[in-house]
């Protein structure tokens, strides 16, 4: 049998808060999985936007209001500048469609990461002024550590408002207004808000501002698919706010009204938008917005985004797609690279080799090149070794993010890849740029942190959350770097490092129906922080056929459900498997799969154990 460990520990209906009853007598199943959740009311499944958290305690809010308000009655040259991932991308669209509607004089510009590096560099702030010669500028999804950049806009006399969801521990730049939920003595209450989120509220704070003044104003609640690709895209925490905005977003899609830019990559990636999902954010349109700050530059996801017509929406949206392709490739040649170096580094307990302890030896991992970039895990979880930090001199730096995310979930390590850095603020040949992914427990952010604070001299420049950061360093740095933060890891509890397998539990045989998969799937906002369900139980195996030799097809049989279940493992651990199986234990994902036309229930298995073997 599988070791896992059930989300729901309680006892239904003894648990049970009393507004909860209704949805209980409905579904038992779906009252245990919000329960496991957090959820102790049935308003947490309510998303009325009445129901978002009021924008009063967003410090500096009114601030930013009323610089951009001065702005649009004046005519000043406001410049949005940007961020080169889908959450910049989203960030800058909205900005761009709602102050334009309200009359402003507004232009953006993305940083391209080959050249200027992240955030409001003074080389970003140098360009706009040689370009657009805006007297305000405001940042989405970045800001809060631009010091430098700030102080070359204050030198030229222009207005500065930022807006970010990054964290800090530091004060902020000298900008005219801050809006960050994670900044300093901000009391919002939540502080999951993604870049886009932010611009956002603060949109809709100005909107509301000059409607009741009455100036030109925007319904900005109708660009909510905006806010929800971003915030997915992110991996935002989806807290009851995020969750909101994501709900109105996914319907708005649902319903065709969004951007024809999103419209024309579902229609590219074969999508039905009237059945787009949550995961269809992240999965389907996030990589390919992703995949132009990557490979080349934002600029084209960001006009993806704002097309007016269709025809342009298709023309750019199949640019996204092609460089999509290209940096899937990117990828796979440094996944192969990154696979070879961690198979010849064996580790070793002599001081000799502690420059490598941050290296393993794995198993090369399989390169799913689907269209929706879904990879199956093959773990290899070493005893002594904590971390996975690589660097190769050809390493592309748009691609360093997504690898060290696959040997993140591959080895449940914290990874970062680094690769050389293109811009010449350190020296041309001195910098490189690392990608950190993070496992549950290890806040990478702070970690980093932890080592720039004992070791000054060796981290350049670092931002980020809990799960993911990004840093600097000199190329000569990067041994001692890769020793300190592997140290780091050493002094955390080893069970931090072992992945445990969660299910919500068994599923009742009347859960096995059309009805109650596509309620689940389409009815909820799953993500990040409150977690897609994942069902175990025991069932006879009627049949099982090998696809391309890698995926295990599994027809299977459930008590008190009188027909068979179909089951597909993808990439399936063939050590695991027997033949002659009569019985298994599954941990599965509850998918409906489509087929000329015909719909019916599938199991997507995400680990299995041979519990019963035919004689």
């Amino acid at each position: 049998m599988l070791n896992l460990t059930p989300r729901f520990t309680g006892k239904l209906p003894d648990d049970l808060p009393e507004n909860l009853q209704t949805l209980y007598q409905q579904s038992p199943t779906l009252t245990r999985l919000f329960l496991a959740r957090g959820v102790g009311s049935s308003d947490e499944l309510e998303y009325g936007l009445s129901s978002l958290l009021p924008a009063d305690g967003l410090k500096d809010i009114d601030k930013a209001v009323q610089i951009l308000d001065e702005a649009i009655e004046q005519q000043q040259r406001i410049l949005i500048v940007g961020d080169f991932d889908c959450d910049g991308a989203t960030s800058t669209a909205l900005m761009m469609r709602v102050l334009t509607e309200m009359g402003a004089q507004v232009d953006f510009v993305v940083p391209d990461r080959f050249k200027y590096g992240y955030g409001l560099t003074p080389e970003i702030v140098q360009l706009g002024i040689d370009q657009y010669a805006p007297e305000v500028i405001v940042t989405v999804d970045n800001g809060i550590s631009s010091h430098e950049g700030v102080a070359k806009a204050n030198e030229n006399n222009i207005s500065v408002v930022i807006t970010d969801h990054h964290l800090t521990t530091k004060p902020n730049p000298a900008a005219d207004a801050v809006v960050n939920p994670n900044q300093l003595q901000c009391t919002f209450d939540s502080k999951a808000l993604v870049g886009v989120g932010v611009a956002f509220y603060l949109l809709g704070r100005l909107s509301k501002y000059r409607r009741e003044a009455g100036r030109s104003s925007v319904q900005v609640s109708r660009y909510l698919d905006l806010v929800a690709l971003g915030t997915i895209a992110d991996v935002g925490v989806l807290d009851h706010n995020n969750r909101t905005l994501v709900a109105h977003g996914l319907a708005a899609i649902r319903e065709g009204r969004c951007s024809l830019g999103i419209l024309a990559l579902l229609e590219l990636a074969g999508r039905d938008p009237r059945k787009m999902t949550v995961q269809d954010f992240g999965f389907v349109i996030g990589p390919r917005i992703n995949a132009a700050g990557r490979m080349d530059n934002m600029r084209i996801g960001i006009e993806c985004l704002i097309a007016d017509s269709m025809e342009d929406a298709k023309r750019l949206a199949f640019e996204l797609d092609k460089l999509n392709k290209e940096r899937r490739y990117v990828e796979g040649g440094m996944r192969d690279q990154a696979d070879d170096i961690l198979r010849k580094l064996q580790p070793s307990q002599d001081a000799e080799s502690d420059k490598n302890s941050s290296q393993l030896l794995a198993q090369p991992s399989q390169s799913n090149q689907s269209d929706t970039d879904v990879m199956t895990e093959d773990k290899s979880k070493p005893s002594d070794l904590r971390s996975l930090i690589l660097y190769q001199d050809d390493w592309h730096q748009g691609v360093i993010g997504i690898v060290a995310g696959r040997l993140k979930e591959t080895h449940y390590r914290p990874a970062i890849v680094f690769a050389p850095a293109d811009d010449t603020k350190l020296g041309a040949e001195d910098a490189i740029k690392g990608s950190a992914r993070s496992i549950p427990g290890i806040h990478i952010r702070d970690a980093i942190e932890s080592i720039a604070e004992g070791h000054p001299e060796l981290i350049t420049h670092f931002g980020g959350h809990a799960m993911a950061a990004g840093l600097t360093l000199k190329k000569k740095d990067f041994e001692a770097f890769a020793k300190a933060f592997e140290d780091l890891m050493q002094t955390y509890d080893a069970s931090v490092f072992e992945e445990e397998q969660f299910t919500d539990g068994n599923l009742l045989a009347q859960d096995f129906s059309l009805q109650f998969v596509e309620s689940l799937t389409q009815g909820y906002i799953w993500g990040h922080g409150f977690v897609p369900p994942q069902f175990d139980g025991v069932f006879e195996v009627i049949e099982t056929r090998i696809l391309k030799d890698k995926h295990l097809k599994l027809s299977l049989r459930y008590p008190g459900v009188l027909y068979p279940i179909d089951a597909i493992w993808f990439n399936y651990d063939n050590a695991k498997w027997d033949y002659r199986a009569k019985e298994v234990h599954v941990l599965f994902e509850l998918d409906i799969n489509e087929w000329n036309g015909n719909q019916n229930i599938q199991l997507m298995v995400k680990d299995l154990a041979v519990v019963e073997i035919a004689p």
